[in-house]
């Protein structure tokens, strides 16, 4: 299914639509602030399997999913504590470009967490993935969707994504062209947070 989402018009029943799929373990591609990403209920591990399957990753060990969570609310349900320090950069970052990794607790699936038992968060500066998030009642795990193109790393036209995706998913949103900079990646499991990769966000902030 191909559903159009207006990210300045909130539709509570499209949002019901891509919630209830994920509780019903389907996956889904939906916009970010940055790259269009593949995602599912983070509970449902056979559909996290899938998604890493779709990749084409090699082993669940080298994924590269991260958490999207609605706000910073539920932040320590997942994580072990964090300085004060650290969270004062999330909270000025967030909403935004960035993906922050961090110390997962117990409340993480074993088969999601890296080999570290590091997780990656993301508050995304975009209103569709942040409604459905709200909606489903816990976050959901998205990694990116890569495009095969040599030269275009990756897609950001939701219909083109639909063409090539649209049997391997349940839902593919369109809320418009996608952005083709992925986030800028800070590791904050130490007390320095230390930049991994600059992307779309601005590194400024710490």
């Amino acid at each position: 299914m191909l559903l159009r989402i207006n990210p300045d018009n909130q539709d509570d029943r499209k949002i019901r639509i891509v919630a209830d799929c994920l509780r019903n373990g389907g996956i889904i591609i939906i916009p970010t602030d940055t790259i269009y990403g593949i995602a599912c209920d983070l509970t449902k591990q056979k559909a996290i399997e899938k998604i890493i399957k779709i990749k084409g990753e090699s082993s669940k060990k080298e994924k590269t999913l991260s958490l999207i969570c609605n706000d910073l609310s539920s932040l320590s349900e997942y994580t072990r504590p964090i300085s004060t320090s650290i969270y004062r950069v999330m909270k000025r970052a967030l909403p935004g470009a960035y993906t922050f990794i961090l110390n997962a607790n117990n409340n993480v699936p074993k088969y999601f967490q890296s080999k570290r038992n590091t997780v990656g968060i993301r508050v995304p500066d975009n209103n569709i993935v942040r409604w459905v998030v709200e909606t489903l009642g816990n976050p959901i795990v998205s990694t990116s969707v890569k495009d095969d193109d040599e030269v275009l790393e990756y897609t950001t036209d939701p219909e083109l994504i639909y063409e090539k995706y649209g049997d391997l998913v349940d839902i593919v949103i369109d809320g418009g062209y996608g952005d083709n900079t992925p986030s800028t990646i800070i590791d904050c499991t130490n007390e320095e947070p230390e930049l991994i990769r600059e992307g779309k966000g601005n590194i400024d902030i710490f």
